[in-house]
């Protein structure tokens, strides 16, 4: 696709933001029978149950500037799951394997956090002062996810020294 405008750079980096979003969605879904640790898998569930409104809000997006989603192969998120499913078949410990899962989450949480907090200021760059206010309610969200995970790797990590 050949971008000749900055409104279609940004119809793409959203479709871009759109398509990650439900990629990560499937991510997430796959990892919740993968994790036997309570509070991980229910913050898991949580993080799935969201993603549908996230999806909603992004649906909302394009609704705003009057366009459609466009096909992207973006393919960071693909190489990171492919990799990810990789490496943790190679690790035998349940311990460290639930600290691989969130390690990886919040490596995936932060690319994505990226993206909104840029996508944010192309909104408001093209005047779509709207989208750009669903989009920061977006990233309101990743953020708090993201200090879930942060706070569950700093309990995964006492636990492991602990008994170590």
């Amino acid at each position: 696709m050949k971008i000749s405008n900055p409104k279609e750079l940004f119809v793409l980096l959203l479709s871009d933001l759109a398509q990650g979003e439900e990629r990560a969605s499937k991510f997430f879904q796959e990892l919740v029978p993968i994790v036997q640790e309570r509070e991980v898998k229910e913050t898991l569930e949580a993080r799935v149950f969201l993603s549908d409104k996230l999806a909603e809000t992004l649906v909302q997006c394009f609704t705003l500037i009057g366009e459609k989603p466009v096909s992207f192969n973006g393919g960071i998120l693909k190489m990171f799951v492919e990799d990810f499913q990789k490496q943790l078949g190679e690790i035998q410990s349940p311990e460290v394997k639930h600290l691989f899962v969130l390690a990886k989450v919040e490596t995936l949480l932060h690319l994505r956090i990226g993206e909104y907090r840029a996508l944010i200021g192309a909104a408001d760059t093209a005047g779509h002062y709207g989208v750009g206010t669903l989009l920061e309610s977006c990233l309101a969200n990743k953020l708090a996810f993201a200090e879930r995970v942060q706070r569950l790797i700093q309990r995964r990590r006492e636990v492991m020294k602990a008994t170590a």
